[in-house]
């Protein structure tokens, strides 16, 4: 058999879609809310296996159509902190790809320096007026460009994650639009 190198961003961008996979619900595609465990070790969110059971009332599971032999399934509470360590840890890394790392605001005005690194425009004119090596603030690298453009891959990269972002504020009123 042909072993196959992954590069240890690959590997963990693999482990992270994986473990993502494992912490979604099968009824609903998303990640886990109030799961509850049936006795055939399959679990769902509270509200899609009531859901489920109330068009099917004999109480089968949506998976392998095994019957629960309970009728109130007990929470998975470990599956449950897992959800939302994982939610937290993505609704952190989300506003960390969406701030400035001098402001701490979401992006306005967004350029990419040649260390890769993003910063608002004016942050980086502030900075660079501050400190005329014209280094990067966030590794301290020289970058020789005053005025980088913008990559397309970033604007879409930030678009993308905006979408992420609203959507869950949509479906968390506690989250706010400031950075976290």
């Amino acid at each position: 058999s042909r072993k196959i190198k992954l590069r240890p961003q690959h590997l963990l961008d693999k482990m992270a879609s994986r473990l993502e996979e494992d912490l979604c619900c099968p009824v609903c595609q998303e990640v886990f809310k109030d799961p509850l465990v049936l006795s055939c070790s399959h679990s769902f969110c509270k509200e899609c296996l009531k859901s489920w059971w109330r068009e099917k009332p004999s109480r089968e599971c949506p998976v392998c159509k095994r019957r629960s032999s309970k009728a109130d399934p007990p929470l998975n509470l470990v599956l449950k902190n897992l959800c939302e360590s994982f939610l937290q840890q993505s609704d952190q890394r989300l506003s960390e790809d969406l701030c400035c790392p001098v402001c701490k605001k979401v992006f306005k005005d967004p350029v990419v320096l040649s260390c890769s690194h993003s910063l608002c425009k004016e942050c980086l004119k502030s900075w660079w007026r501050e400190k005329p090596a014209r280094e990067c603030p966030v590794c301290q690298r020289k970058s020789p460009k005053a005025n980088p453009p913008i990559s397309l891959k970033l604007f879409l990269e930030i678009c993308v994650s905006f979408s992420l972002m609203m959507s869950r504020v949509l479906q968390n009123p506690d989250l706010n639009d400031e950075c976290l």
